[in-house]
Protein backbone atom coordinates (compact mmCIF):
# COMPACT_ATOMS: atom_id res chain seq x y z
CA UNK A 1 0.00 0.00 0.00
CA UNK A 2 1.61 3.48 -0.84
CA UNK A 3 1.15 6.38 0.95
CA UNK A 4 -0.91 8.05 -0.97
CA UNK A 5 -2.98 4.92 -1.03
CA UNK A 6 -3.08 5.21 3.24
CA UNK A 7 -4.06 8.53 3.16
CA UNK A 8 -7.54 7.35 1.55
CA UNK A 9 -8.68 5.52 4.21
CA UNK A 10 -11.91 5.78 5.53
CA UNK A 11 -12.93 9.19 7.38
CA UNK A 12 -14.21 10.17 10.87
CA UNK A 13 -17.46 9.44 11.17
CA UNK A 14 -19.38 10.72 13.83
CA UNK A 15 -23.27 10.16 14.95
CA UNK A 16 -26.10 13.04 15.53
CA UNK A 17 -28.97 12.43 17.21
CA UNK A 18 -31.73 14.97 16.14
CA UNK A 19 -34.50 16.16 18.67
CA UNK A 20 -32.96 18.04 21.27
CA UNK A 21 -29.79 17.80 19.98
CA UNK A 22 -29.58 19.89 16.59
CA UNK A 23 -32.70 21.17 16.75
CA UNK A 24 -34.74 22.47 19.21
CA UNK A 25 -38.31 20.25 19.34
CA UNK A 26 -40.41 22.20 21.39
CA UNK A 27 -42.16 24.42 19.06
CA UNK A 28 -43.06 22.04 16.58
CA UNK A 29 -44.30 18.93 18.93
CA UNK A 30 -46.24 21.28 20.80
CA UNK A 31 -47.74 22.43 17.58
CA UNK A 32 -48.64 19.23 16.03
CA UNK A 33 -49.46 17.66 19.12
CA UNK A 34 -51.99 20.51 20.14
CA UNK A 35 -53.61 19.54 16.59
CA UNK A 36 -53.65 15.78 17.12
CA UNK A 37 -55.87 16.87 20.71
CA UNK A 38 -57.81 18.91 18.96
CA UNK A 39 -59.07 16.20 16.53
CA UNK A 40 -59.26 13.70 19.13
CA UNK A 41 -60.47 15.65 21.75
CA UNK A 42 -58.01 14.82 24.07
CA UNK A 43 -56.30 18.25 26.11
CA UNK A 44 -52.60 16.72 26.06
CA UNK A 45 -49.92 18.34 29.02
CA UNK A 46 -48.07 19.00 26.51
CA UNK A 47 -45.30 20.66 28.56
CA UNK A 48 -44.84 17.29 30.60
CA UNK A 49 -44.81 15.75 27.67
CA UNK A 50 -42.07 17.32 25.94
CA UNK A 51 -39.81 16.90 28.90
CA UNK A 52 -39.85 13.26 27.62
CA UNK A 53 -39.19 13.79 24.06
CA UNK A 54 -36.33 11.58 23.08
CA UNK A 55 -38.10 8.34 24.05
CA UNK A 56 -40.43 6.82 20.91
CA UNK A 57 -43.18 8.72 20.25
CA UNK A 58 -45.80 5.98 21.43
CA UNK A 59 -43.65 5.82 24.88
CA UNK A 60 -44.93 9.37 25.30
CA UNK A 61 -48.51 8.86 24.27
CA UNK A 62 -48.74 5.80 26.26
CA UNK A 63 -48.02 7.84 29.49
CA UNK A 64 -51.59 9.83 28.98
CA UNK A 65 -53.76 7.85 26.43
CA UNK A 66 -55.56 4.30 26.88
CA UNK A 67 -53.56 1.61 24.82
CA UNK A 68 -55.96 1.29 22.29
CA UNK A 69 -55.47 4.91 21.43
CA UNK A 70 -51.80 5.00 21.02
CA UNK A 71 -51.43 4.11 17.43
CA UNK A 72 -53.80 6.16 16.24
CA UNK A 73 -52.89 9.22 18.25
CA UNK A 74 -48.69 8.00 16.59
CA UNK A 75 -50.11 8.23 13.48
CA UNK A 76 -52.11 11.39 13.32
CA UNK A 77 -49.14 13.00 14.73
CA UNK A 78 -46.77 11.79 12.19
CA UNK A 79 -49.05 12.47 9.25
CA UNK A 80 -49.81 16.07 10.61
CA UNK A 81 -46.22 16.81 11.51
CA UNK A 82 -44.94 17.03 8.22
CA UNK A 83 -47.11 20.62 7.50
CA UNK A 84 -47.32 21.43 11.15
CA UNK A 85 -43.95 20.77 13.02
CA UNK A 86 -41.27 21.53 10.47
CA UNK A 87 -41.50 25.19 10.45
CA UNK A 88 -41.41 26.19 14.14
CA UNK A 89 -38.64 24.16 14.65
CA UNK A 90 -34.97 25.81 15.04
CA UNK A 91 -31.68 24.61 14.71
CA UNK A 92 -29.94 24.58 18.27
CA UNK A 93 -27.06 26.84 19.17
CA UNK A 94 -23.53 25.64 17.51
CA UNK A 95 -25.65 22.77 15.22
CA UNK A 96 -24.70 24.08 12.17
CA UNK A 97 -21.14 24.65 13.17
CA UNK A 98 -20.82 21.15 14.99
CA UNK A 99 -21.39 19.48 11.41
CA UNK A 100 -19.23 22.02 9.79
CA UNK A 101 -16.21 20.64 12.40
CA UNK A 102 -16.96 17.07 11.23
CA UNK A 103 -16.41 18.15 7.56
CA UNK A 104 -13.20 20.38 8.24
CA UNK A 105 -11.84 16.89 9.31
CA UNK A 106 -12.76 15.32 6.20
CA UNK A 107 -15.63 13.63 7.93
CA UNK A 108 -18.84 12.44 7.57
CA UNK A 109 -22.26 13.26 9.29
CA UNK A 110 -24.41 10.68 10.33
CA UNK A 111 -27.93 11.42 11.70
CA UNK A 112 -29.45 8.61 14.06
CA UNK A 113 -32.87 9.26 15.30
CA UNK A 114 -35.91 8.16 16.77
CA UNK A 115 -38.20 10.49 14.72
CA UNK A 116 -39.73 8.92 11.58
CA UNK A 117 -37.16 8.93 9.06
CA UNK A 118 -39.39 11.26 6.67
CA UNK A 119 -39.65 13.73 9.30
CA UNK A 120 -36.19 13.77 9.96
CA UNK A 121 -35.27 14.35 6.30
CA UNK A 122 -37.27 17.53 6.11
CA UNK A 123 -35.89 19.09 9.44
CA UNK A 124 -32.78 18.19 7.65
CA UNK A 125 -33.76 19.84 4.15
CA UNK A 126 -35.35 23.30 5.98
CA UNK A 127 -32.53 23.90 8.07
CA UNK A 128 -29.14 22.86 5.92
CA UNK A 129 -27.85 20.36 7.69
CA UNK A 130 -24.93 18.97 5.84
CA UNK A 131 -25.51 15.67 6.72
CA UNK A 132 -24.70 12.04 4.39
CA UNK A 133 -27.28 9.96 5.49
CA UNK A 134 -30.49 10.35 7.68
CA UNK A 135 -31.54 6.79 9.54
CA UNK A 136 -34.87 7.23 11.41
CA UNK A 137 -37.14 4.94 13.84
CA UNK A 138 -34.02 4.00 16.03
CA UNK A 139 -33.61 4.41 19.88
CA UNK A 140 -31.48 3.23 22.63
CA UNK A 141 -29.11 0.58 21.86
CA UNK A 142 -30.88 -0.28 18.09
CA UNK A 143 -29.28 3.10 17.26
CA UNK A 144 -25.40 0.85 17.28
CA UNK A 145 -26.88 -1.28 14.11
CA UNK A 146 -26.85 1.94 11.86
CA UNK A 147 -23.52 3.47 13.94
CA UNK A 148 -21.60 -0.09 13.42
CA UNK A 149 -23.00 -0.21 9.90
CA UNK A 150 -21.57 3.46 9.16
CA UNK A 151 -18.20 3.12 11.09
CA UNK A 152 -18.94 5.86 13.42
CA UNK A 153 -16.70 6.62 16.02
CA UNK A 154 -18.57 9.13 17.97
CA UNK A 155 -22.34 9.79 18.71
CA UNK A 156 -23.74 12.64 19.90
CA UNK A 157 -27.38 13.27 21.74
CA UNK A 158 -28.74 14.67 24.97
CA UNK A 159 -30.65 11.44 26.70
CA UNK A 160 -29.57 8.47 28.44
CA UNK A 161 -30.75 6.01 25.35
CA UNK A 162 -27.98 7.96 23.66
CA UNK A 163 -25.66 7.07 25.56
CA UNK A 164 -26.77 3.13 25.63
CA UNK A 165 -26.70 3.13 21.85
CA UNK A 166 -23.25 5.00 21.47
CA UNK A 167 -21.88 2.47 24.20
CA UNK A 168 -23.38 -0.47 22.31
CA UNK A 169 -21.50 0.48 19.08
CA UNK A 170 -18.42 1.11 20.73
CA UNK A 171 -17.89 4.81 20.27
CA UNK A 172 -17.23 7.57 22.27
CA UNK A 173 -20.60 8.85 23.39
CA UNK A 174 -20.86 12.84 23.44
CA UNK A 175 -23.71 14.02 25.68
CA UNK A 176 -25.25 17.69 25.40
CA UNK A 177 -27.07 19.12 28.42
CA UNK A 178 -30.00 20.66 25.82
CA UNK A 179 -32.49 17.95 26.17
CA UNK A 180 -34.72 16.62 29.47
CA UNK A 181 -31.47 14.29 31.12
CA UNK A 182 -29.29 16.01 33.81
CA UNK A 183 -25.68 15.84 33.81
CA UNK A 184 -25.63 13.46 36.44
CA UNK A 185 -28.31 10.78 34.76
CA UNK A 186 -26.02 11.41 31.52
CA UNK A 187 -22.90 10.12 33.76
CA UNK A 188 -24.53 7.32 35.42
CA UNK A 189 -25.41 6.09 32.10
CA UNK A 190 -21.72 6.24 30.97
CA UNK A 191 -21.31 9.17 28.71
CA UNK A 192 -18.02 9.96 27.74
CA UNK A 193 -18.27 13.34 27.71
CA UNK A 194 -20.66 15.77 28.92
CA UNK A 195 -20.55 19.52 27.34
CA UNK A 196 -23.24 22.31 27.87
CA UNK A 197 -24.11 22.49 24.47
CA UNK A 198 -23.03 21.82 20.81
CA UNK A 199 -20.90 25.45 20.62
CA UNK A 200 -18.87 23.04 22.37
CA UNK A 201 -18.46 20.01 20.22
CA UNK A 202 -15.97 21.98 17.30
CA UNK A 203 -13.29 23.00 20.01
CA UNK A 204 -13.67 19.42 21.85
CA UNK A 205 -13.56 17.49 18.30
CA UNK A 206 -10.66 19.22 17.27
CA UNK A 207 -8.85 17.81 20.46
CA UNK A 208 -10.28 14.36 20.10
CA UNK A 209 -9.34 13.87 17.03
CA UNK A 210 -5.84 15.10 17.47
CA UNK A 211 -5.38 12.49 20.67
CA UNK A 212 -6.76 9.42 18.12
CA UNK A 213 -4.16 10.55 15.57
CA UNK A 214 -1.68 11.20 18.14
CA UNK A 215 -2.39 7.67 19.40
CA UNK A 216 -2.01 6.11 15.77
CA UNK A 217 1.37 7.65 15.70
CA UNK A 218 2.85 6.29 19.16
CA UNK A 219 1.54 3.04 17.81
CA UNK A 220 3.21 2.92 14.78
CA UNK A 221 6.10 4.22 15.42
CA UNK A 222 5.96 1.92 18.45
CA UNK A 223 5.99 -1.04 16.04
CA UNK A 224 8.86 0.11 13.96
CA UNK A 225 11.25 -0.98 16.24
CA UNK A 226 14.11 2.05 15.44
CA UNK A 227 13.65 4.98 12.70
CA UNK A 228 16.01 7.06 10.88
CA UNK A 229 14.47 10.47 10.64
CA UNK A 230 15.21 12.42 7.34
CA UNK A 231 15.47 15.81 9.30
CA UNK A 232 15.54 18.83 7.31
CA UNK A 233 14.45 20.90 10.36
CA UNK A 234 11.20 22.14 9.56
CA UNK A 235 8.00 21.69 11.82
CA UNK A 236 7.13 18.61 10.54
CA UNK A 237 10.56 16.33 10.12
CA UNK A 238 11.14 18.16 13.83
CA UNK A 239 7.53 17.08 14.82
CA UNK A 240 8.25 12.76 13.75
CA UNK A 241 11.62 13.00 15.45
CA UNK A 242 9.71 13.98 18.52
CA UNK A 243 6.92 11.83 18.84
CA UNK A 244 10.05 8.56 17.87
CA UNK A 245 11.63 9.64 20.54
CA UNK A 246 8.60 9.23 22.74
CA UNK A 247 7.80 6.41 21.68
CA UNK A 248 11.09 4.50 20.88
CA UNK A 249 13.57 6.31 22.65
CA UNK A 250 16.82 8.61 21.83
CA UNK A 251 19.21 5.44 21.80
CA UNK A 252 16.65 3.64 18.82
CA UNK A 253 15.93 7.08 16.79
CA UNK A 254 18.37 8.93 14.93
CA UNK A 255 18.11 12.19 12.55
CA UNK A 256 19.81 12.79 9.26
CA UNK A 257 20.03 16.26 8.00
CA UNK A 258 21.25 15.96 4.37
CA UNK A 259 24.11 18.47 3.10
CA UNK A 260 24.12 19.82 -0.29
CA UNK A 261 23.32 23.56 -1.85
CA UNK A 262 19.53 23.03 -1.88
CA UNK A 263 19.83 23.25 1.75
CA UNK A 264 20.45 26.92 3.19
CA UNK A 265 22.72 27.01 5.35
CA UNK A 266 21.06 29.13 7.80
CA UNK A 267 18.85 25.79 8.60
CA UNK A 268 21.96 23.53 9.29
CA UNK A 269 22.77 24.51 13.25
CA UNK A 270 19.31 24.78 14.34
CA UNK A 271 18.53 21.34 13.06
CA UNK A 272 21.71 20.02 15.12
CA UNK A 273 21.02 21.75 18.15
CA UNK A 274 16.71 20.43 18.08
CA UNK A 275 18.30 16.93 17.17
CA UNK A 276 20.75 16.81 20.11
CA UNK A 277 18.42 18.79 22.41
CA UNK A 278 15.88 15.36 21.96
CA UNK A 279 19.34 13.20 22.90
CA UNK A 280 19.35 11.63 19.62
CA UNK A 281 22.30 11.11 17.23
CA UNK A 282 22.92 13.42 14.56
CA UNK A 283 24.36 12.46 10.66
CA UNK A 284 25.16 14.68 8.12
CA UNK A 285 25.77 13.44 5.04
CA UNK A 286 26.04 14.72 2.01
CA UNK A 287 23.63 14.40 -1.15
CA UNK A 288 23.86 14.59 -4.54
CA UNK A 289 21.25 15.26 -6.51
CA UNK A 290 22.72 17.99 -8.79
CA UNK A 291 24.77 14.94 -10.41
CA UNK A 292 20.57 13.51 -11.34
CA UNK A 293 19.97 15.08 -14.78
CA UNK A 294 16.23 15.42 -13.69
CA UNK A 295 16.98 17.20 -10.73
CA UNK A 296 19.29 20.37 -12.96
CA UNK A 297 16.68 20.19 -15.80
CA UNK A 298 14.20 21.07 -13.69
CA UNK A 299 10.68 19.87 -14.71
CA UNK A 300 7.74 19.50 -12.52
CA UNK A 301 9.13 16.29 -11.12
CA UNK A 302 12.34 17.68 -9.87
CA UNK A 303 11.54 16.30 -6.56
CA UNK A 304 11.23 13.17 -7.67
CA UNK A 305 15.29 12.73 -8.39
CA UNK A 306 15.63 15.05 -5.19
CA UNK A 307 13.97 12.57 -3.05
CA UNK A 308 15.00 9.88 -4.64
CA UNK A 309 18.57 10.63 -4.01
CA UNK A 310 18.25 11.21 -0.13
CA UNK A 311 16.00 8.12 0.64
CA UNK A 312 19.14 6.27 -1.84
CA UNK A 313 21.76 7.86 0.86
CA UNK A 314 19.81 7.26 3.86
CA UNK A 315 19.10 3.78 3.26
CA UNK A 316 22.99 2.12 3.70
CA UNK A 317 23.38 4.77 6.24
CA UNK A 318 20.32 3.43 8.19
CA UNK A 319 21.55 -0.33 7.45
CA UNK A 320 25.27 0.74 9.25
CA UNK A 321 23.81 1.77 12.05
CA UNK A 322 20.68 -0.77 13.16
CA UNK A 323 18.17 1.32 12.08
CA UNK A 324 14.94 -0.40 10.52
CA UNK A 325 13.36 2.24 8.69
CA UNK A 326 14.05 5.71 7.39
CA UNK A 327 10.90 7.63 8.33
CA UNK A 328 10.20 11.57 6.45
CA UNK A 329 7.48 14.35 7.21
CA UNK A 330 5.48 14.09 4.58
CA UNK A 331 1.60 14.53 6.25
CA UNK A 332 -1.91 14.46 5.28
CA UNK A 333 -1.96 17.37 3.43
CA UNK A 334 0.72 16.98 1.68
CA UNK A 335 -0.68 13.99 0.12
CA UNK A 336 -3.87 16.04 -1.16
CA UNK A 337 -2.03 19.32 -2.01
CA UNK A 338 -0.96 20.02 -5.52
CA UNK A 339 1.22 17.67 -6.64
CA UNK A 340 4.30 16.06 -5.05
CA UNK A 341 6.47 13.52 -6.56
CA UNK A 342 8.76 13.40 -4.33
CA UNK A 343 6.34 11.10 -2.50
CA UNK A 344 6.16 8.94 -4.13
CA UNK A 345 9.62 8.42 -4.91
CA UNK A 346 10.43 8.07 -1.06
CA UNK A 347 7.56 5.66 -1.20
CA UNK A 348 8.86 3.27 -3.90
CA UNK A 349 12.28 3.05 -1.82
CA UNK A 350 10.59 2.21 1.00
CA UNK A 351 10.61 5.14 3.47
CA UNK A 352 7.67 5.19 5.76
CA UNK A 353 5.31 8.57 6.50
CA UNK A 354 4.34 8.44 10.26
CA UNK A 355 2.29 11.54 10.01
CA UNK A 356 0.42 10.82 6.60
CA UNK A 357 -0.39 7.51 7.73
CA UNK A 358 -1.89 8.69 11.27
CA UNK A 359 -3.72 11.54 9.37
CA UNK A 360 -2.14 14.33 10.90
CA UNK A 361 -2.56 17.51 8.78
CA UNK A 362 -0.47 20.70 8.89
CA UNK A 363 -2.73 22.19 11.33
CA UNK A 364 -2.78 19.19 13.87
CA UNK A 365 0.96 18.96 13.78
CA UNK A 366 1.65 22.81 14.85
CA UNK A 367 -0.59 22.32 17.72
CA UNK A 368 0.51 19.02 19.01
CA UNK A 369 4.16 20.48 18.64
CA UNK A 370 2.82 24.16 20.81
CA UNK A 371 1.63 21.21 23.32
CA UNK A 372 5.00 19.61 23.37
CA UNK A 373 6.28 22.54 24.18
CA UNK A 374 8.62 22.01 20.57
CA UNK A 375 10.19 25.21 19.38
CA UNK A 376 9.35 24.91 15.84
CA UNK A 377 5.29 24.79 16.55
CA UNK A 378 4.86 28.11 14.83
CA UNK A 379 8.31 27.98 12.17
CA UNK A 380 7.55 29.45 9.11
CA UNK A 381 7.33 26.65 5.89
CA UNK A 382 10.97 26.55 4.34
CA UNK A 383 10.91 24.51 1.23
CA UNK A 384 14.49 23.69 -0.01
CA UNK A 385 16.15 26.55 -1.96
CA UNK A 386 15.55 24.57 -5.32
CA UNK A 387 12.07 25.20 -4.59
CA UNK A 388 12.00 28.67 -5.39
CA UNK A 389 13.62 28.28 -9.11
CA UNK A 390 10.99 28.48 -12.28
CA UNK A 391 10.47 25.12 -13.62
CA UNK A 392 12.35 24.94 -16.76
CA UNK A 393 15.23 26.83 -15.77
CA UNK A 394 18.22 24.99 -14.96
CA UNK A 395 18.95 24.36 -10.87
CA UNK A 396 22.76 25.31 -10.63
CA UNK A 397 24.65 25.95 -7.15
CA UNK A 398 24.84 29.22 -8.44
CA UNK A 399 21.64 29.84 -8.57
CA UNK A 400 20.70 28.27 -5.35
CA UNK A 401 23.40 30.74 -3.64
CA UNK A 402 22.43 33.82 -5.34
CA UNK A 403 18.24 32.48 -3.72
CA UNK A 404 19.59 32.42 -0.56
CA UNK A 405 21.73 35.52 -0.50
CA UNK A 406 18.75 37.41 -1.74
CA UNK A 407 16.41 36.11 0.67
CA UNK A 408 18.88 36.82 3.68
CA UNK A 409 19.28 40.24 2.06
CA UNK A 410 15.37 40.93 2.00
CA UNK A 411 14.92 40.29 5.27
CA UNK A 412 17.83 42.66 6.34
CA UNK A 413 15.93 45.34 4.31
CA UNK A 414 12.93 44.65 6.11
CA UNK A 415 14.14 44.68 9.45
CA UNK A 416 16.33 48.07 8.75
CA UNK A 417 12.43 49.36 8.10
CA UNK A 418 11.31 48.10 11.09
CA UNK A 419 9.19 45.01 9.39
CA UNK A 420 9.02 41.71 9.03
CA UNK A 421 7.45 38.68 7.20
CA UNK A 422 6.78 35.53 8.78
CA UNK A 423 7.05 33.82 5.25
CA UNK A 424 9.61 35.86 2.27
CA UNK A 425 10.34 33.70 -0.76
CA UNK A 426 12.45 35.01 -3.63
CA UNK A 427 11.84 33.56 -6.72
CA UNK A 428 13.74 32.86 -9.86
CA UNK A 429 12.45 33.28 -12.63
CA UNK A 430 15.67 33.17 -14.90
CA UNK A 431 16.79 36.87 -14.95
CA UNK A 432 14.40 38.06 -12.62
CA UNK A 433 13.21 37.79 -9.09
CA UNK A 434 9.94 37.72 -7.80
CA UNK A 435 9.41 38.50 -4.20
CA UNK A 436 7.04 37.17 -2.06
CA UNK A 437 5.85 38.24 1.33
CA UNK A 438 2.84 38.13 3.58
CA UNK A 439 -0.01 39.43 2.21
CA UNK A 440 -0.35 41.76 5.05
CA UNK A 441 2.93 43.80 4.85
CA UNK A 442 1.91 44.55 1.13
CA UNK A 443 -1.05 46.87 2.10
CA UNK A 444 -0.22 47.48 6.21
CA UNK A 445 3.50 48.08 5.36
CA UNK A 446 5.41 48.18 2.27
CA UNK A 447 2.38 50.09 0.35
CA UNK A 448 2.45 52.92 2.83
CA UNK A 449 6.55 52.90 2.55
CA UNK A 450 7.24 52.89 -1.14
CA UNK A 451 10.99 53.61 0.27
CA UNK A 452 11.12 50.11 2.30
CA UNK A 453 9.69 48.27 -0.77
CA UNK A 454 12.27 49.96 -3.00
CA UNK A 455 14.93 48.99 -0.51
CA UNK A 456 13.53 45.49 -0.24
CA UNK A 457 13.90 45.10 -4.12
CA UNK A 458 17.31 46.60 -4.13
CA UNK A 459 18.80 44.50 -1.83
CA UNK A 460 17.79 41.83 -3.88
CA UNK A 461 19.20 43.35 -7.13
CA UNK A 462 22.07 43.38 -5.15
CA UNK A 463 21.94 39.55 -4.13
CA UNK A 464 22.63 38.89 -7.71
CA UNK A 465 19.56 39.62 -9.61
CA UNK A 466 19.57 41.85 -12.56
CA UNK A 467 16.15 42.92 -11.86
CA UNK A 468 13.69 42.36 -9.29
CA UNK A 469 9.95 42.94 -8.66
CA UNK A 470 7.16 42.60 -5.56
CA UNK A 471 4.54 39.88 -5.95
CA UNK A 472 0.94 41.69 -5.56
CA UNK A 473 -0.23 38.46 -4.18
CA UNK A 474 2.10 38.00 -1.51
CA UNK A 475 3.16 34.64 -0.47
CA UNK A 476 1.71 31.15 -1.44
CA UNK A 477 3.28 28.00 -0.79
CA UNK A 478 3.66 26.21 -3.97
CA UNK A 479 3.53 29.30 -6.13
CA UNK A 480 5.68 27.82 -8.90
CA UNK A 481 3.53 25.06 -9.33
CA UNK A 482 1.23 27.56 -10.77
CA UNK A 483 3.09 28.28 -13.69
CA UNK A 484 2.85 24.52 -15.10
CA UNK A 485 1.01 23.62 -17.88
CA UNK A 486 -0.06 20.02 -16.85
CA UNK A 487 0.80 19.98 -13.57
CA UNK A 488 -1.07 16.73 -12.68
CA UNK A 489 1.38 14.72 -14.79
CA UNK A 490 3.79 14.81 -12.20
CA UNK A 491 1.74 13.74 -9.51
Amino acid sequence: MTGLERAARPPLVVGFDLDLTLIETGPGFAATLKLVGDEIGFDFPIEEMASRIGLPLEQILAFHLPEDAVADAADRYRARYAEHGIAPTPALPGAHDALAAVRRHGGRSVLVTAKAAANARLHVEALGFDVDRVQGDMWGTGKADTLLAEGASVYVGDHVLDVEGARAAGATAVSVLTGGCTREQLVEAGTDVVLDSLTEFPGWLDEHVLDQRLAALEADLRSRGSVLVAFSGGADSAFVLAAAVRALGADRVAAATAYSPSLASTERDPARAFAEGLGVRVFTPETHEMDREGYRANDGDRCYFCKAELVETLLPLAARHGLAHIATGTNADDAVAGFRPGIRAADERGAITPLLDAGLTKEQIRAASRRWELPTWDKPAAACLASRVAYGVEVTPYRLARVERAEAAARAALAGAGLTSSDLRVRDLGERASVEVDAALLTDGLAEDTAAAGAVLEAVRAAGFPDAVLDSRGFRSGAMNELLDDPERYR
